[in-house]
């Protein structure tokens, strides 16, 4: 099919592409300026497109179930550090609700520069196909393609089939997934893209790298329909003011200004430019906080964090020529990779280029299943893109599975054979290539998430001892939801357990709301301040998703103008909001202060929010819940190893001496404790709702709906469905 395209007006390309690989026939709507001006992009509009093309009866497996990638109107702009994020968004696999990932790389740039400010792609193709949106010729191609089990075997493929076509690798970008993105329901998609800058094995220059739309299970939607590449060729706008900013002198500006604070702060601070995220480890693993998961979240800190930590990394692994920002004018250049020898799968013996690892990654295949290896978890980190699986959920199902183990739950037959003991790298490798490739009976339970895990290992042991150990197990089955944990251990964080268990309508990942560094600072000292923090931290970070904005240069480069900010919440980092408002004004031709534009993003808030409600109706509040694991301690020994900690805080609760409290026997303090605990997440919840306008299900009322406006971009199930349930 051939299209058409103008030129890019404010930052939008006011087009849509649409695409039944079904029928194979394409369609280029504009996109509504009404739709566009409410909803602004990337994460809104794609929760939009979703809302509109489902009802309560679709299924995340179901052929009208649309894949959604979009891009927002401040993306791919790269006067202005960070704007590589666009999002992928349909119904998740792995929880049936909205399920939504940001993802870096060229590719929601790309697609802009071709024309589209998103895709959305129906059907199910009946044999493998590749999807080509040539924005040079201005063409779109739907083409057979052999399967290919591994990604980066694809990867190869595609880029020798398009430098043959004559096309310079620079103009390419492409999304694949793999093969266990059909074995689970927690396949990721990858976003490769062309990196001029970075050594190759062979000494010349140019690597191609990957970033991940990992969470939720989006890659299995992908493989469902038969998709197994999505190319999109284009160069970048030239020409004076090439995006449409409404004051593009303005708007260079501003990203000058946060370039020179990203360049002036972190190469003292985080060093994320050396580090990646991973050089978060040390913080969450301080004794004081006790938020690096361990062992499946049962400790928070341990000495050999450093071997996994970002300096490690930095000192041994990465490698650091080249730019390493996943698009072009980002300084903060903070994608980090480095070469590793693989000791496993059917790639051993091999030297990769591996991207990452990230902060949950090296988590989550490192501390909390008891590995500190550095090495082994870039191995891990490389299989799990090469199979199209996310990292995160990955290493959570594991790092249960080891502790059923550990408890004595699960048996060695029962695990097909594995010692899933916390610390054993060749079993947990083992199980990782079994859940990929669907071999062994519990490794294909696994594929399908934790609730299938729980129900597995419950039936078995029940068989074995007649006990029924679902309520226990539940305690330590870390996901909300549906969603395995990021790795957060949030005993120390009332804030991240109320983010993990209500702010989060995907289930439990820090994408909504990242409260658990501030909180630990002391940003939020009161109760008062945690229920605001869960209003205003989401409406910015869920924000940023909407405009094709990275979080990094905002939540990780502290501007040192905001410490003179008297009288508001400094860890926002206001200084650095007020750059972000000029640059969007200056694109989109608004008046608005940060907090006007993030606002907006109560929007969107609540049609996800509407979207659980027509899932889970009245149930709706008894899904905002988490595992009692991440609240606290859940036996008397977890209670014992942090004793100092904990009994301060029940002095406190029960304002009582602490030598007195220190006599007292382990498990009614703990009791006491975990009470205390409890109600005070469930009092967080309902002010929460509250605040948001919510029902004490958690359901949004007809007058908050249609104060924000939402209502009139309802169907009309919903708007049925929602009155129905405030009857």
């Amino acid at each position: 099919m051939n299209y058409s395209k103008t030129k890019l007006q404010h930052g939008y390309a006011n087009q849509i592409l649409t695409i039944d690989v079904t029928s194979r026939s394409c369609a280029t709507p504009a996109l509504d300026p009404q739709v566009r001006d409410f909803f602004l992009g990337g994460r809104g509009l794609g929760l939009y497109l979703l809302h509109q093309g489902i009802t309560s009866q679709t299924r995340a497996s179901d052929p009208e179930n649309p894949l959604i990638l979009a891009n927002g109107p401040l993306g791919g702009i790269p006067q202005f550090p960070g704007t590589a994020k666009a999002m992928a968004i349909s119904l998740s696999p792995l929880t049936g609700i909205a399920g939504v990932s940001n993802f870096g790389g060229y590719f929601g740039a790309f697609l802009k520069y071709a024309g589209f400010d998103a895709l959305q792609i129906t059907g199910k193709a009946d044999d493998n196909i590749m999807i080509v949106i040539d924005g040079i010729k201005n063409e779109v191609t739907i083409t057979d393609i052999p399967a290919t089990d591994q990604v980066f075997d694809m990867e190869q493929e595609i880029i020798a089939r398009f430098t043959a076509a004559g096309h310079d690798k620079r103009h390419l970008a492409f999304m694949t997934t793999g093969k266990g993105a059909a074995t689970t329901r927690f396949g990721c998609i990858n976003s490769h893209y062309y990196d001029v800058t970075k050594p190759a094995q062979d000494g010349s220059k140019g690597v191609w790298r990957t970033k991940q739309a990992g969470r939720t299970g989006l890659g299995t939607v992908m493989i469902n329909k038969n998709i197994r590449a999505i190319v999109v060729l284009a160069d970048y706008p030239h020409g004076e003011n090439p995006y449409g900013a409404a004051d593009w002198e303005k708007a260079k500006q501003a990203g000058k200004r946060l370039h020179s604070v990203v360049k002036e702060v972190d190469p003292t601070h985080l060093k994320m430019a050396r580090k990646g995220s991973a050089g978060l480890i040390p913080f969450m693993n301080k004794h004081e906080y006790q938020s690096l998961p361990v062992n499946n979240y049962q400790a928070g800190c341990d000495p050999r964090a450093d071997q996994i930590s970002g300096k490690f990394y930095a000192e041994h692994l990465f490698e650091h020529r080249g730019m390493d920002g996943c698009f072009p004018g980002c300084n903060l250049m903070c994608t980090k990779g480095g070469w590793v020898t693989l000791k496993t799968g059917n790639h051993a013996g091999k030297k990769v280029w591996v991207d990452g690892p990230e902060y949950e990654t090296a988590a989550g295949f490192g501390s909390n299943i008891g590995v500190w290896d550095a090495e082994f978890i870039m191995e891990a980190n490389w299989h799990c893109d090469n199979y199209g699986i996310d990292t995160i959920t990955s290493c959570v199902l594991i790092s249960f599975l080891m502790e059923c183990f550990q408890r004595g739950f699960l048996t060695k037959d029962e695990a097909d054979g594995l010692e899933l003991t916390f610390g054993n790298a060749d079993a947990a490798m083992t199980f990782l290539h079994r859940i990929a490739l669907g071999e062994g009976e519990l490794a294909r339970t696994a594929g399908s998430g934790m609730s299938a895990v729980v129900d597995r290992v419950v039936e078995g042991y029940k068989v074995r001892t007649g006990i029924d150990a679902r309520l226990e197990l539940e305690r330590f089955a870390m996901q909300t939801k549906g969603l395995p944990f990021s790795l957060y251990r949030t005993h120390r964080s009332l804030s991240m357990q109320g983010s993990y268990a209500a702010a989060s309508d995907i289930g439990a990942h820090h994408a909504a709301a990242w409260l658990i560094k501030v909180d630990l600072l002391g940003a939020f000292p009161t109760f008062e301040d945690k229920a605001k923090a869960l209003m205003t931290y989401p409406r910015v970070r869920l924000g940023n998703d909407n405009l094709g904005l990275c979080k990094l240069p905002w939540v990780d480069v502290f501007n040192p103008e905001s410490a003179l900010k008297l009288g508001t919440d400094v860890h926002i980092n206001p200084a650095s909001q007020e750059i972000y408002a000029d640059f969007y004004n200056a694109m989109l031709g608004t008046d608005l202060t940060w907090q006007e534009i993030f606002a907006q993003t109560d929007r969107d808030i609540n049609l996800q929010r509407v979207m659980n409600v027509m899932r889970f109706g009245r149930q709706t509040a008894q899904k905002d819940w988490i595992p009692e694991r991440a609240i606290g301690p859940t036996e008397d020994a977890l209670y014992d190893t942090e004793a100092e900690y904990n009994d301060v805080q029940l002095a406190r609760i029960l304002a009582k001496p602490l030598t007195e409290i220190q006599a007292m026997p382990t498990a009614g303090k703990r009791k006491i404790l975990m009470d205390e605990r409890v109600a005070d997440l469930k009092k967080l919840v309902k002010v929460y709702y509250e605040e948001r306008g919510w029902n004490e299900s958690g359901i949004p009322t007809v007058a908050t709906l249609q104060g924000l406006g939402v209502w009139g971009f309802l169907t009309d199930e919903a708007r049925a469905r929602i009155t129905e349930l405030e009857a």
